[in-house]
């Protein structure tokens, strides 16, 4: 056909009246609608299509399916550009662009073949046992050499333009597989009533029938597939869905899929996904997804050129497409004999049949003789020729002699693998069928039926037979009457002989087991000798099945050969882990819409617009985004701002949003003994009216979040947490109730979002506040001392709460009113405090005053410290049982020497602290073994006017004083730094009781 030399003139399933135009590494191309890349490159003669990972050996297309382990390409540019993708399942459009990958500087000429002369010091495990010297040369030279050669497309750079969705759908009945099989499971399941789910990852159903000249009930397959689709399209319950494929089982009947929506389009829809993801929630389920065919590994199978024979009866009797004109098949069963007829049928010359069985049958000869076919039976092939395109093969007949026969395709059969990694996602094991010589679903995940090939029955009658049964079966189990049986058709007659050769030995050249990973027969060999026996290890040091295929052609020949090496069985040897995904899935299916805002949507605090206005910068926190300061004209730096904000808080009033700490409302007659529960310290002695500062653990004795509770009521108490635990800490104590004491008369609910909160800081706060604070309301420190905490109304009537709480170390208050008066309140604040020359500030000038009072925070409560490692030892109570309080007493977390909660202020008064930075004794090598803790927090002091920071240092509390180094070795750093008080700050707390 004219543009497309391979090209049959009439046959395959391709629609011939739509051409469609694509390019492969720039060169423009014609194809048809129907088409895969990989079909219309072979169309087009392109035999050269990538190279190998290790060696850069030219690589053709091997399968027709998702096992292809060699032609992986580069589809689209710019954002949209995917690499690693299966030519042989991408569906042909127009003005499709794909390129070639890891070659330079182009596929027909790649320099880095170079490294095939270096395959001695390339064999097994060579990057444990090279590159070791000298030392020097590790860091500088061999890490970026690996690194650099390491992977095989270029993923895009730009963030993906296209959107997915994700989606659940339930079912009776799901089928797994739009074969012969699956067609007949999902009929009879269909007429029973049963809500069926049928699922093809090929965007044409009928499996292995598109493949094939078969008959049924005497006519062409074509004929019963066409009828049976028509009945299953016009059954109400059933829903067919092509271009998707299951890959992963989980519990409880669970299925993952995805469907590629708009990946055989240019572009999606504007309003289309590109893919979607789908929960499948599944009563029972049908796996009928087909097998997959084994190659032969012998010098030179990697070829160009050399092709599984299921693949070439793909390209011939689907697409019309003839893999080659001068054909040699190498056959170890009775299947390949199938592709030397259907080529010979095609047009293709037939140049020798390889039957790797010994002496051969008369119909066998008989059919060598009438396609011209020279038959060397008990043959082998030994080596091809050919570099970017496969010349010639060499043949070694059963005496030994051999002979090479030209051909431009060698179409390779060694019987088939059942697609059985479905039932091995739930911990099934695979089992081994001697008859068969493969691995068969052994015990089975619970609702999970096999049918047809991926069962082992590799017959047509058997595939039909198993699909109507295991149907009905299916539609009986999900509680339904199933349909009366039907007649099985009838097929052709078929031959399944095989007997499995797994490779060619006695020869030489490189013969490769695993493709894409260069693995070869070799360095199983090696991988035996040097103890790498047990299938994981094997997998491991040698990379075998470690691919972008998984293995799907490689691992039961890699098995086969550690057998023979070790003496063993293949069921002895074992069988690697199948886990899902089956294929690759596209990280946006999983996500759906959940990407950006709306995967971590951001919350607005009720002043938002407020601090806006005041030209706030924000800062995520937690889901929050806070005001972090807020610059002022003539500010060059956020160092300067923050300066001014601190000075301007501890000099007169500074006003700031806190309304994104977590609130939680806790009421209910057993309330207070909630809390002492929870809580290391007591509160059933807390007067209403009053605030406490708390502490929780985890149940390991390490702090979970620290805050304020107020006791609003006899049964009435208000709990706020850290803005990033609000979350967490809500589900700790839902389950604490609902699991660990039910009998609780106690009910709590998150206000986080009901109250806007705002904090009222420095000595001028309470003339502040008395601007917006009710008259009827005394705010005196003798009426409202410290942690006091009261219901009060501002604005003239409305509802408030106050609490003389401060986190600065200034006399400070927090002023609560509902959400919607968040606004009203921070003007109103403002102008009250207008005559004082109140400033707003943000987080970071709350952090320089947290950390010049020694209040912990985030940076210390980590997971990984206790209430006495931070000080906070006399606050645990001992005279009642609390959450944590027995694994707090472990004796690692109580010993003398556990790093404990400090300050540090620089020798140098110059210099600058890092947080991150480790301590190091002064005159002490910078060693593991010399690290006595970390800086936590750092901040520049306005009111010290140098740095200061907060950490843990072994036994800190017993070295005030000690001077040791704090060292930085990322940022340069290496300071001598003085252990003193984390109370830099007022430490009599003159300021916070005024």
């Amino acid at each position: 056909m004219s543009g497309q030399p391979f090209r049959l003139a009439s046959g395959g399933l391709v629609d011939r009246s739509r051409p469609l135009s694509f390019s492969f590494d720039g060169r423009s191309y014609r194809g048809f609608a129907g088409d895969t890349l990989a079909s219309a490159l072979l169309a087009n003669g392109v035999r050269l299509v990538g190279r190998s990972f290790k060696y850069h050996r030219p690589r053709g297309i091997l399968s027709a399916g998702p096992e292809e382990p060699n032609a992986l390409v580069e589809l689209r540019s710019g954002a949209r550009r995917e690499p690693n993708t299966r030519a042989t399942v991408v569906e042909l459009f127009d003005g499709l662009d794909a390129a070639s990958q890891n070659r330079w500087p182009s596929l027909a000429f790649d320099l880095l073949s170079i490294n095939g002369l270096l395959s001695p010091a390339l064999v097994a495990g060579f990057y444990y046992k090279t590159f070791m010297w000298p030392a020097a040369f590790w860091e500088k030279l061999y890490e970026p050499l690996i690194r650099r050669a390491a992977g095989l497309g270029r993923a895009a750079g730009l963030e993906d333009p296209d959107h997915y969705e994700k989606a659940f759908a339930f079912c009776d009945v799901l089928v797994i597989g739009g074969g012969p099989a699956g067609l007949s499971a999902a009929l009879a399941a269909g007429r029973s009533g049963a809500r069926v789910i049928l699922c093809d990852e090929d965007f044409r159903l009928g499996g292995r029938l598109l493949a094939e000249r078969r008959e049924i009930d005497g006519k062409p397959a074509a004929e019963w597939l066409a009828a049976t689709l028509i009945e299953l399209e016009s059954l109400p319950e059933v829903r067919i869905m092509p271009r998707t494929t299951v890959f992963g089982l989980y519990d409880h009947g669970i299925y993952g899929a995805v469907e590629r929506v708009g990946d055989h389009l240019p572009e999606p829809a504007p309003h289309q996904p590109r893919q979607r993801g789908w929960r499948i929630h599944a009563k029972r389920a049908i796996l009928a997804a087909g097998a997959l065919e084994r190659p032969i590994v012998f010098p030179g199978n990697d070829t160009p050129g050399v092709m599984l024979a299921g693949a070439a009866r793909t390209y011939v009797n689907r697409y019309g497409a003839l893999p080659g004109r001068e054909a040699v098949l190498f056959t170890a069963g009775d299947d390949g004999w199938a592709t030397a007829r259907d080529i010979a049928a095609a047009g293709g010359r037939i140049a020798a049949i390889v039957d790797a069985r010994g002496e051969s049958e008369p119909a066998r000869k008989a059919l060598a003789d009438k396609l011209g076919a020279r038959l060397f039976a008990g043959g082998a092939i030994e080596g091809t020729r050919g570099g970017r395109h496969l010349s010639s093969v060499t043949i070694r007949d059963s005496s030994g002699a051999t002979t090479a026969v030209d051909c431009d395709l060698l179409a390779v059969s060694n019987g088939w693998n059942p697609t059985l990694h479905l039932t091995s996602h739930q911990n099934g094991k695979p089992a081994w069928d001697d008859g068969l010589q493969c691995f068969v679903p052994g015990t089975l995940p619970a609702g999970l039926a096999v049918a047809g090939s991926a069962a082992g029955h590799f017959a047509l009658a058997q595939a039909l037979e198993d699909g109507a049964r295991l149907g009905r079966e299916a539609a009986a189990d999900a509680g339904l009457t199933p349909a009366p049986p039907a007649p099985v058709p009838a097929t052709d007659p078929e031959t399944t002989g095989l007997q499995p050769l797994w490779r060619v030995k006695g020869t030489k050249g490189k013969a490769f087991v695993d493709y894409q990973n260069d693995v070869t027969d070799r360095d199983v060999e090696l991988a035996a000798r040097e103890g790498f026996r047990p299938v994981e290890h094997l997998k491991r040091y040698t990379t075998l099945g470690m691919a972008t295929d998984q293995g799907k052609t490689s691992n039961l020949s890699g098995l086969a050969i550690m057998a023979e090496q070790t003496g063993r069985t293949i069921p002895q040897t074992g069988t690697t882990t199948f886990r899902p995904p089956y294929t690759p899935v596209a990280i946006g299916a999983l996500a759906g819409h959940h990407r950006g805002k709306e995967f971590r949507p951001v919350r607005l605090a009720p002043t938002h617009d407020w601090s806006r206005e005041q030209g706030a910068v924000f800062v995520e926190a937690g889901p929050w985004l806070r005001a972090q300061y807020y610059p002022r004209p003539g500010e060059n730096d956020w160092q300067a701002t923050v300066d001014r904000e601190v000075k301007a808080v501890r000099a007169s009033v500074g006003l700031c949003d806190v309304s994104t700490l977590g609130k939680i409302d806790i009421q209910g007659a057993d309330a207070a003994e909630f809390l002492e529960r929870v809580y290391i310290n007591g509160w059933k002695a807390l007067p209403a009216g009053k605030a406490r500062y708390g502490l929780m653990l985890r149940e390991d004795g390490f702090v979970m979040d620290d805050g304020t509770t107020s006791r609003l009521g006899e049964h009435h108490f208000l709990m706020t947490t850290t803005t990033a635990n609000a979350g967490k800490v809500m589900q700790h104590l839902e389950f604490c109730h609902q699991v660990l004491w039910p009998e609780l008369d106690v009910r709590m609910v998150s206000v986080s979002e009901q109250w806007a909160q705002a904090s009222i800081a420095g000595p001028k706060a309470r003339e502040t506040l008395r601007g917006v604070v009710d008259h009827e309301h005394d705010i005196s420190n003798e009426a409202f001392p410290y942690l006091a905490a009261r219901a009060v109304t501002v604005g003239g009537g409305i509802p408030a709460r106050l609490f003389r709480i401060s986190f600065s170390g200034e006399l400070a208050y927090e002023l609560a009113v509902p959400a919607a008066y968040g606004d009203a309140m921070m003007r109103a604040l403002m102008q009250a405090g207008q005559p004082f020359g109140i400033t707003p500030y943000g987080t970071e000038a709350l952090g320089v005053m947290r950390i010049e009072k020694g209040h912990v925070a985030g940076n210390e409560l980590n997971g990984q410290t206790t209430a006495r490692d931070l000080g906070l030892g006399k606050m645990m109570s001992s005279k009642k049982d609390y959450i944590g309080r027995l694994m707090a007493g472990r004796p690692a977390l109580i010993e003398r020497d556990r790093p404990s909660f400090v300050g540090f202020k620089p020798v140098d008064p110059s210099q600058r602290l890092r947080a991150g930075a480790h301590f190091i004794g002064i005159g002490k090598a910078a060693v593991m073994e010399n690290d006595e803790g970390y800086m936590t927090s750092v901040a520049h002091s306005p009111h010290l006017n140098h740095w200061i920071g907060l950490g843990l240092i072994r036994n800190g509390a017993g070295r005030i004083g000690e001077r040791v180094r704090a060292y930085d070795p990322v940022r340069n750093g290496d300071i001598v730094v003085e252990i003193c008080s984390p109370v830099f700050v007022d430490p009599e707390g003159n300021c916070l009781h005024g």
